[in-house]
């Protein structure tokens, strides 16, 4: 089975808990993983190569999760294959002045990259349905519109030439923990704890709601939601690469055709190394 397929939501019944974090398929270990992971890599880095020099079209990849859930990690682990002058990754934090006098979407338009090019966004326009719901920032009401919104400006997207996969990592919520803990004990991750982060998890089943509700209403054809068991890293970056390759590979890219005469060019190389080895013999 592709993984596209397992992991695709669809239905309007969607819900987490039918999800397990832990599940690794058939895989045992991360080792008995490794060499499909290097050839999902491998074959990304082809692929995104072929869509820059295409650049015809562009791929957008949203990544939401809890605190904790992997999005770093992603970015790292699997865009990491790709070629940064290729590929831009887009953070979205708290909106600042400029971002919140303009409509909900504005600010992941901009961020958008262009033909040619792949963009991942490290959460992203549904932190507007999502935490704004969690907070009651929003009504219900609100909510429902700003989903159709969002199902809007991802058609257009999609009807000029972006293709969109999104990806929800899903962790249980004693793996947050336990990730939380790990950080407390690197130095090298400290930073990356707060107050907030323990605030946010007391509101974990708001936030699991919520997140049903935006999967079921905007996982459309044209741009589907994937949930991914994440609490093995490991197994998230092999299901999340395998899910990117399949995506491109659908789209059957090809390399544009050369625009200079190559018989032209190899016989003025030839003459070269003729030259050449005059000069040295």
């Amino acid at each position: 089975m592709r993984y596209s397929n397992r992991f695709r939501v669809a239905g309007k019944h969607f819900k987490l808990k039918h999800i397990d974090p832990d599940f690794h398929w058939a895989h045992e270990s991360e080792d008995a993983a490794r060499q499909e992971i290097a050839e999902c890599r491998e074959r990304l880095a082809a692929l995104q190569y072929r869509m820059y020099a295409e650049n015809r079209r562009s791929l957008l990849v949203c990544l939401q999760a809890m605190d904790a859930g992997g999005k770093d990690g992603t970015i790292q682990h699997v865009m990491g294959a790709m070629n940064p002058q290729g590929c831009r990754v887009a953070a979205f934090k708290t909106p600042s002045a400029e971002e919140a006098a303009h409509d909900f979407l504005w600010r992941e338009h901009r961020a958008l990259g262009g033909r040619g090019t792949v963009t991942v966004f490290n959460r992203s326009h549904y932190e507007e349905v999502l935490t704004t719901r969690v907070h009651r920032l929003i009504s219900k009401g609100a909510c429902s519109q700003r989903y159709e919104e969002i199902n809007a400006f991802e058609k257009m997207l999609v009807e000029n030439g972006t293709h969109i996969v999104k990806f929800f990592l899903h962790i249980s919520k004693e793996e947050q923990l336990a990730r939380f803990k790990a950080r407390l004990e690197d130095p090298a991750k400290q930073w990356k704890i707060s107050e907030k982060d323990y605030r946010e998890r007391e509101l974990w089943d708001d936030y699991m709601h919520a997140y049903e509700r935006l999967i079921r209403a905007c996982s459309t054809r044209y741009s589907p939601w994937y949930v991914i068991p994440a609490n093995h890293k490991w197994f998230r970056n092999l299901v999340v690469s395998q899910i990117l390759v399949e995506q491109l590979e659908s789209l059957n890219m090809k390399l544009p055709r050369p625009t200079i005469d190559l018989g032209l060019i190899q016989r003025r190389y030839h003459r070269a190394k003729k030259e050449e080895s005059r000069r040295h013999g």
